[in-house]
């Protein structure tokens, strides 16, 4: 679960001096700035794993509204016409269903290759990215994850969610769904279905990601270890 992160989501007036003692003084409450950084640390790499492992297994998206992956846009605003267009219907109709299954699947079977990449993120954290996380707003540990792992998560995720795609049987379907939507619309569909997927997939998993943030602060028995148990206490959480 995610432990300390939560602390930067919500009434952090009541936490901001005391966690900033602990982790600017050493030995408050027993515990130095090594301690509260571990503790950080280790905090935000059980939620990390819980998210992947959330979203990672079957129907982590597709069984899920908050996470699903939808269609993308262009192909949501031309879906009525589609279907009711007798011509393209029977290219496409029995497609549309398969592209938004196939996506869901690719994403996926792709949260396995976003937990090294997080880890390590989070390993090289210092002190002072532990402090900003813990006395930040509005979700600090998740806005710190974002930027230091996006561009190398997007970079990952694209060839992985790729060859997913192929796997689950995406192309023809969306060869099929692209000429129906060309024949409506009277243009090209403009989306990178492969680019589109990695963006919501990688989106999804930080949504999953803030609210583990979160849950650990509403949920005190989510600290499943000394070293998180010491660090809250001490926070005042």
């Amino acid at each position: 679960m995610f432990s300390v992160t939560t602390m930067a989501c919500g009434d952090l007036g009541q936490v901001l001096s005391t966690t900033g003692d602990i982790l600017n003084s050493t030995g408050a409450g027993g515990l130095t700035n090594k301690d509260a950084a571990s503790g950080i640390k280790q905090a935000l790499e059980f939620g990390v794993l819980n998210g992947t492992k959330f979203l990672g297994k079957r129907d982590g998206f597709l069984g899920n509204a908050a996470y699903q992956i939808l269609m993308p846009k262009e192909i949501r605003e031309f879906e009525t016409k589609i279907r009711n267009n007798p011509v393209a219907n029977a290219l496409a109709g029995s497609y549309l269903t398969k592209v938004k299954t196939s996506m869901n699947r690719g994403a996926e079977n792709a949260m396995a290759q976003a937990k090294p990449i997080f880890v390590n993120a989070i390993r090289s954290m210092t002190i002072t990215d532990a402090v900003r996380i813990v006395t930040g707003r509005d979700g600090g540990a998740t806005n710190f994850l974002q930027r230091a792992t996006l561009s190398q998560l997007t970079a990952k995720f694209n060839p992985v969610i790729g060859k997913s795609l192929k796997s689950v049987g995406i192309v023809k379907p969306w060869g099929q769904v692209s000429q129906a939507y060309n024949m409506v619309a009277n243009q090209k569909v403009n989306t990178d279905i492969t680019a589109y997927v990695t963006e919501r997939a990688t989106a999804g998993l930080f949504k999953k990601i803030r609210e583990e943030e979160h849950d650990i602060r509403a949920n005190p028995a989510a600290r499943t270890t000394d070293l998180l148990k010491r660090v809250f206490a001490n926070a005042g959480q």
